[in-house]
C-alpha cells in the first residue's frame, strides 16, 4: 500500500490517495479514474511530498515548523508525529471492523463495478453484494438509472495486491 498526496490543479484542493503501487496510481491516472473529492475535477496530479526518513543517530532533530506562512502555493508544515486523539483511533477501529464485516460477504469486482451493478439491477446477474472501483461519472450514470452505489468509508486493497 502506498499513499500519495494528490492535488486538484483546477481548484488547488489537496487530498490523499491510497494505491496498491506506483503503477496502480499511474494506471488509474491514465484511465481518468482519479477525481477530486471536493469538486470532482479530473485534473489531478501527485503533490510534492517530503520523504519520512529517520535521522542518523548523531544528528539533532530538524524542526518541522514552516519558515514563513504562505511560502509557495502549497506551503504546509511537514509533520511526522501528529498526536491522534484516542476517540478518533477508537472510531476508525470500529469503522474498519464494520466495513470488514460488510465486505466479508461481498465480491470484489474491480473496475467492472458499474457494469456488474447494472447486471444485478436489471436481473442479468444474481443479486449479491459487490464492491470495486468506479469513476465519479460512472457513479453519476448509475444514479440516473436508479442504481444505488455508495463509496466505502475506508480504502480497500484489491485481493490480488494483498500479501
Amino acid at each position: 500500500m502506498i499513499i500519495f498526496d494528490l492535488i486538484c490543479l483546477d481548484a488547488n484542493h489537496r487530498f490523499e490517495g491510497w494505491f496498491g503501487s506506483s503503477q496502480d496510481y499511474a494506471d488509474q491516472h491514465d484511465r481518468g479514474l482519479l477525481d477530486c473529492p471536493v469538486c470532482g475535477s479530473k485534473n489531478i496530479t501527485k503533490a510534492a511530498m517530503a520523504p519520512n526518513l529517520g535521522r542518523k543517530g548523531n544528528q539533532a532533530p530538524v524542526s518541522t515548523k514552516p519558515t514563513e506562512a504562505g511560502n509557495g502555493p502549497h506551503a504546509e508544515p511537514v509533520t511526522s508525529k501528529v498526536p491522534v486523539p484516542a476517540e478518533y483511533k477508537e472510531l476508525i477501529g470500529k469503522l474498519a471492523k464494520a466495513q470488514a464485516k460488510m465486505l466479508a460477504n461481498s465480491e470484489w469486482v474491480g473496475d467492472r463495478f458499474a457494469a456488474r451493478a447494472r447486471d444485478i439491477h436489471y436481473g442479468d446477474a444474481d443479486e449479491k453484494p459487490i464492491h470495486g472501483t468506479a469513476s465519479q461519472e460512472e457513479v453519476a450514470d448509475l444514479a440516473e438509472e436508479g442504481i444505488a452505489a455508495l463509496p466505502l468509508p475506508l480504502p480497500v486493497l484489491p485481493p490480488e495486491s494483498k500479501n
